[in-house]
């Protein structure tokens, strides 16, 4: 290090001699392209950025294939009333991970035993699943269809998008698919114990007891309120207040000592180098915002997931902001959660990346260039 520095000091040496430029002209001129670069950056961004998100959703994924009947039917709109007491799950199958299509089953089978299972005991609990293919190229929409097939399409559905919109715009469309009253989404890895969706649910019912009547369609920017009690009896498991916004984030926090102690120096680096990045430009008080298991109410989802912009692998930590800007109740909860090999992007790019798209999103929202909409029409 030492010797680099030493280079780059004879270096600046060898140019100001051969130009005759004192050391303060040049450190004026170093500070001018510095200036000039991120203007250019900030004005690039503002051209092509839109206030408003803008999503794109062609006539074929409005509908679903029953394949039973061999009939096309609408899905659901989230802007429309819950359908019964419905949890809504989403399974998101990325197009660079085709090794997916083998981790499809074993979490479809997990998570269909659990459900099954818990309808079995509660006969007013009901449920739907939402396979979302996002263009990937192995056969993930040809397994889902035969859960529809086994199951029925008013338990599972496969969401086939036409093209790549990456992991927050895949999200977003099962979100805007969905007629639960509670909506989870889920990496299709199945990294994640399912059954921990239960300790989620309790900590939403819990949270949407203490919102107030004032938050619950988001008709505040802030919601600055203070905190009221429901009316006796909404905390009941199978009364859930849908139209009070709440985020519950799964969290590998707990794991953080364990997980370094396994990783690389270079990965280990990246994630402690990201993890301040999101303390910095992102949220304060989620340790982790990337875990792929969070469940929303559905008031919390259409306020959230209606004004995302952020369609590649950091879209988490635009949501939370969104949240926070609606003054959402929110709480971290420690989830089961193992490691499936395979199941990692290229760590040094993907970290390099979320970093640079982090920085992006505070700057946007800093300018003034992305906005939030304050209220659903």
């Amino acid at each position: 290090m030492f010797s680099f520095c030493h280079e780059m000091g004879q270096y600046v040496e060898k140019i100001l001699a051969s130009t005759g430029l004192s050391y303060n002209l040049l450190m004026f001129y170093v500070g001018a392209l510095l200036i000039l670069a991120v203007f250019c950056m900030s004005l690039a961004l503002y051209l092509t950025s839109s206030p408003f998100p803008r999503v794109v959703r062609y006539d074929n994924e409005l509908h679903f294939l029953d394949p039973n009947s061999g009939e096309f039917k609408a899905f659901p709109n989230y802007y429309d009333p819950p359908t019964g007491q419905v949890l809504s799950m989403h399974q998101i199958d990325n197009p660079c991970q085709n090794f997916h299509l083998l981790a499809v089953p074993p979490m479809l089978d997990e998570c269909l035993d659990y459900l099954e299972g818990r309808q079995k005991g509660d006969s007013k609990f009901s449920y739907e699943v939402i396979v979302v293919d996002d263009g990937s190229r192995d056969r993930t929409t040809d397994v889902g269809l035969k859960y529809s097939r086994k199951m029925g399409t008013n338990k599972v559905r496969v969401l086939t998008l036409v093209k790549n919109r990456g992991k927050g715009g895949a999200v977003t469309l099962g979100m805007m698919s969905s007629r639960g009253k509670f909506l989870l989404f889920a990496d299709a890895d199945g990294a994640t114990l399912f059954k921990d969706i239960e300790k989620l649910e309790a900590s939403a019912k819990k949270l949407i007891s203490l919102v107030p009547v004032e938050e619950e369609m988001g008709n505040s920017s802030t919601g600055a309120t203070e905190q009221k009690k429901n009316k006796e009896g909404e905390q009941a498991s199978n009364d859930i207040n849908w139209e009070r916004p709440a985020v519950i984030v799964g969290s590998r926090a707990h794991m953080e000592s364990e997980s370094i102690a396994k990783r690389s120096y270079i990965r280990t680096l990246l994630m402690l180098g990201f993890h301040l990045l999101v303390r910095l430009f992102g949220v304060k008080g989620i340790r982790d915002t990337q875990c792929g298991f969070k469940l929303f109410t559905r008031q919390a989802a259409r306020l959230c997931f209606s004004n995302l912009h952020v369609q590649k692998w950091a879209f988490d930590v635009e949501l939370l902001k969104i949240a926070y800007y609606f003054n959402m109740r929110m709480e971290e909860v420690a989830v089961t959660w193992t490691e499936i090999e395979g199941s990692k992007v290229i760590p040094v790019w993907s970290w390099v990346q979320m970093g640079k798209d982090l920085m992006v999103i505070w700057f946007r929202y800093k300018a003034g260039i992305w906005r939030i909409t304050p209220k659903i029409n």
